[in-house]
């Protein structure tokens, strides 16, 4: 029998699907995380924008051209925020939610809709096989923050953290070269008393690269960052949340801290760490977002130099606070969304060209046209020409900007 676990959304999405993957296995299941024909499609889903719950929905019609016949199975945000359109209108064999995953391997046989109201625990999975290098490590579910413009609370549900004797031992499992540590509010990261940077101690003695998935502000501070001083091989990444410069807009988004203590937070981080990328994500086109808003966080981008930036248009979601606000005209949007992609090309070139000519460790993942690729620490896609037979962890010089990264070759 084949299996197809297809992705779409965050981190811990991808982490929940390696579960699957590995889960799908151990009962006998030829897996794959590419589309080709199957016998049971398993879509995780994504619900954080329109475009994202569109998405999901079409990768439906796009699984079966491969196999009309397919025992198809929707589980995730989008699932959870509307079940009954999965059944009613798309047919499909089996609804779950997103807090329901690691239920999807003792139900391969029933049809309906599970969707778990309970997020009282935290579930325990199986170990989280993987199809790739770098693993994903989800420590931590559901979030407490409430951003106004934000379903995701709604639909994961409360903020609830694994224990370090899980997580070490399911690190113990896969041994991998990389190991990503994730969640969907990864900076309330508490257990028994326990916070981020405690866990990160707990795993100092592991012999593998380790690198953080999306962090907020107000986890950033001295102790945080001695722990990662303290563990073998850190990952010098940390992609910081902003959402939006304006000091008038982050209030209106329900987010707890300032422009200036945001820009403090990324001095801390270069204070440690000299050399790392700061990437973020900014909504564009929020509701109450006029032109001087928009120029505070142009601003801010500049001040800041992000090495990358995850860009948005404001997308409302039904159920939020912000719900009920007027949206901005869709060309105002796109207007401002084309300046900000342009100010992230520019301040990604830059950052590369600041890395040329320097020796970093890159983890290779894939082979792809003619190259071995990966991500170095500082989390620069390096493409290296087929030759060397590389694998795991190795030392390349970065020679040239090249497609979405750099051209570079492992060092003698």
């Amino acid at each position: 029998m084949k299996a197809v676990v297809f992705t779409l959304g965050c981190k811990v999405n991808q982490c929940e699907s390696a579960t699957l993957i590995q889960g799908l296995k151990q009962k006998g299941y030829d897996v794959s995380d590419e589309l080709g024909y199957a016998d049971v499609f398993i879509i995780n889903t994504c619900a954080v924008t329109a475009e994202a719950e569109k998405k999901s929905r079409q990768a439906i019609a796009r699984v079966r051209k491969f196999n009309p016949s397919a025992k198809v199975i929707i589980t995730g945000c989008a699932s959870e925020k509307s079940p009954k359109d999965f059944i009613e209108k798309e047919n499909v064999f089996l609804v779950t939610g997103a807090k329901s995953k690691d239920k999807i391997l003792d139900m391969l046989e029933d049809r309906g809709v599970f969707i778990e109201k309970n997020d009282e625990y935290y579930e325990e999975y199986l170990p989280a096989g993987t199809l790739k290098t770098r693993s994903y490590i989800k420590v931590q579910d559901g979030c407490n923050n409430f951003c106004s413009y934000c379903i995701v609370p709604y639909l994961r549900g409360r903020s609830r953290s694994r224990s370090p004797e899980s997580i070490k031992k399911e690190i113990e499992f896969l041994k991998p070269t990389e190991a990503v540590i994730t969640g969907i509010n990864l900076s309330d990261y508490k257990f028994n008393g326990m916070k981020l940077g405690d866990l990160l101690r707990e795993l100092k003695d592991y012999d593998m690269r380790i690198r953080l998935g999306s962090l907020e502000v107000g986890v950033i501070d001295d102790n945080l960052l001695s722990a990662t001083k303290e563990l073998k091989d850190f990952a010098p990444h940390f992609h910081l949340s902003l959402q939006s410069g304006s000091d008038k807009v982050l209030k209106e988004m329900n987010r707890k801290y300032t422009r200036d203590e945001y820009a403090y937070k990324v001095d801390l981080i270069r204070k440690y760490y000299p050399e790392s990328a700061v990437t973020t994500d900014i909504i564009v086109g929020f509701s109450t977002e006029n032109e001087k808003d928009f120029e505070d966080t142009l601003e801010l981008v500049d001040r800041v130099c992000f090495s990358d930036i995850h860009c948005f248009a404001y997308s409302r979601r039904e159920g939020t606070k912000a719900y009920s606000l007027s949206p901005l005209d869709e060309k105002i949007k796109k207007e401002r969304l084309d300046v900000l992609l342009a100010r992230k090309t520019s301040l990604r070139k830059k950052f590369i060209d600041a890395n040329l000519g320097s020796e970093r460790e890159v983890v290779i993942e894939e082979t792809e046209k003619g190259f071995q690729t990966g991500y170095t620490d500082n989390y620069i896609r390096v493409y290296i020409p087929e030759g060397d037979n590389l694998s795991g962890k190795v030392k390349v010089t970065l020679l040239k900007e090249f497609e979405d990264g750099a051209l570079a070759k492992p060092v003698d």
